[in-house]
């Protein structure tokens, strides 16, 4: 009788224990509770914190309300320019009505893959590739009011944000691009170089003006230009002259008087012989000019073979002598 007793009161002990863990619930603090009772749903949900619930015909299910980021797998389509490109993203959503999450939608998590999925694809077909690459924002923003449209109000779940990670292009369409940015920085090169040349010779006209003007400038100039060669310690200095500095030095020479005539040669020539104003001086005065004397030229020897030849040279002779030497001459023709 005792033992029977004793079975009698573990077996309430046990149930007590087992209906205190069954009417004690605790929500952790980024979750709802909501509450069936014989298979329905009692309106309003449990916060986070120590629940009491029945015992026996109520059940409570927690829905976790935290931000969910779900990797969406990469899909392949044709752009509306006829581009054959992979993408995937990836989707920020929450629940933002723990009664329908669970109610309406079997699992949400699957659904909103789903959903995810045929709207990347959509969004694919009415989007440039252009706009796929550069215009990420509004695509993003398109394809999140894609997404959310059919999800918040019946399903109970917000999708926050929609990023697309990466878009994947084929080779050809690879090369083809950087092709045409290379072509295009080719041409701003190109373009910048041109018109640094343009800025360039307006700054060479404007110094040139300024030159022209002044030909002091060059020489400064030309001289500068000097003393940058020559602080590089080089043996060997190449100096070019221009001819505006030739004509600068040609301004400041001496000019002669209007009536002299006499030539540069002239000039050059006087002034091999010595004092050239002193010679000049006495040509206009009209004093004779002193001539040296020349000495005699001696006589040069009869050495010539012809005879004709030397009496031509010496002069006529004696007819004695000449007629021996006509007849030595005819004896011998």
């Amino acid at each position: 009788m005792v033992a029977a007793i004793v079975i009698i009161l573990v077996v309430i002990i046990l149930g007590a224990l087992v209906g205190a863990g069954r009417m004690f619930k605790v929500v952790q603090q980024y979750e709802q509770g909501i509450i069936f009772r014989f298979g329905r749903v009692l309106p309003g949900t449990r916060g986070p914190g120590l629940t009491i619930i029945r015992p026996f015909g109520d059940r409570m299910q927690k829905v976790n309300m935290q931000i969910i980021a779900m990797a969406v797998p990469a899909q392949e389509g044709i752009t509306r320019d006829n581009v054959s490109v992979r993408v995937d993203a990836v989707v920020y959503f929450r629940v933002v009505d723990p009664i329908k999450a669970t109610i309406n939608v079997q699992n949400y998590m699957f659904a909103i893959s789903q959903q995810a999925q045929t709207s990347l694809r959509s969004i694919i077909g009415q989007s440039e590739m252009d706009q796929l690459l550069a215009e990420r924002d509004s695509v993003n923003r398109e394809l999140r009011r894609i997404i959310d449209e059919p999800t918040e109000g019946p399903w109970g779940i917000r999708v926050e944000r929609v990023e697309i990670k990466d878009v994947s292009l084929p080779e050809g369409m690879k090369r083809s691009m950087s092709r045409q940015a290379e072509a295009e920085r080719e041409r701003r090169a190109r373009i910048i170089t041109a018109d640094g040349e343009y800025q360039a010779s307006k700054r060479l006209a404007a110094a040139a003006n300024v030159m022209a003007r002044d030909p002091a400038a060059l020489q400064l100039r030309l001289l500068q230009t000097v003393v940058e060669v020559a602080a590089e310690r080089n043996s060997t200095l190449v100096m070019p002259i221009p001819v505006e500095l030739l004509r600068f030095f040609d301004k400041f020479t001496p000019t002669a008087p209007a009536g002299d005539k006499r030539s540069a040669a002239d000039s050059e020539s006087l002034a091999d012989f010595g004092d050239v104003e002193q010679a000049e001086a006495e040509i206009e005065g009209g004093a004779p000019l002193e001539i040296p004397e020349v000495p005699p030229i001696p006589e040069l020897p009869l050495q010539a073979t012809n005879g004709k030849l030397a009496a031509a040279a010496v002069g006529p002779l004696p007819d004695a002598v000449a007629r021996p030497n006509d007849d030595a001459a005819d004896s011998g023709a």
